[in-house]
């Protein structure tokens, strides 16, 4: 998957859109959500928010270890996060926020989301034989979100990926009407709401827009120009 840095630009934005409303991304945006484990309240940080019962602690540590500004009164906080819920602490929530204004931050932001959700949704489309940006940002949607592309979801279509003699299109479109199908089922009305993700790449789909250069991206209300 070779992706242009224009195209690997506009699924960087798609996913900040979704996640914070904003193409270029909020790098101090708290949002609160009922998501953790078994439901519980947590913490989703950042421009493309990762969260507290997920990869929080290592942005941070990422953050500490390049000498941000907010990097001394962060670092006690890194073996309660995951540990000892957060949700609740007003200190802890500012310093996120202020630090989010930190250049060093929105760097280390910048470098982690690559390196834990982009790269692995790149590798994942060559192992399966996938070329195309518009599977690239479907992918890449998935890994943020999910953090994978989740098994139970591929076991809901018939098509098979182009690697094992599938067709890229079909299997594409496949997969987006499951996930679809998954999100506006849920049992959870906060997944249930998050359906504005797979209605702008079912859109995109029907705009056969493969390549991703029929711009603009309408994603969640937000114009993604590239």
């Amino acid at each position: 998957m070779n992706l242009t840095e224009q195209q690997k630009h506009i699924c960087e934005q798609v996913i900040n859109a979704f996640e914070s409303g904003s193409a270029a991304g909020k790098y101090g945006a708290i949002s609160v959500m009922d998501d953790g484990p078994h439901r519980v309240r947590q913490i989703s940080y950042g421009r493309s928010q990762t969260t507290e019962y997920g990869n929080l602690e290592e942005l941070l540590d990422m953050y500490v270890n390049s000498n941000g500004s907010y990097s001394e009164a962060i670092g006690p906080y890194l073996p309660k996060i995951g540990v000892t819920p957060l949700v609740d602490d007003a200190v802890f929530k500012k310093l996120l926020r202020d630090a989010g204004k930190d250049p060093v931050m929105q760097q280390v932001q910048d470098q982690f989301f690559d390196i834990r959700y982009m790269q692995p949704a790149l590798e994942w489309l060559d192992e399966n034989g996938f070329i195309q940006p518009l599977s690239a940002l479907v992918i890449y949607d998935s890994f943020i979100q999910s953090g994978s592309i989740l098994p139970f979801l591929r076991k809901r279509f018939p098509e098979r990926p182009p690697k094992k003699g599938g067709d890229e299109q079909t299997w594409i479109t496949q997969y987006v009407d499951a996930r679809h199908a998954w999100l506006a089922n849920h049992s959870n009305p906060l997944l249930q709401n998050t359906v504005y993700r797979t209605k702008c790449l079912k859109n995109e789909i029907t705009r056969n827009n493969w390549e991703m250069d029929k711009l603009p991206i309408m994603a969640h209300d937000v114009d993604i120009y590239g």
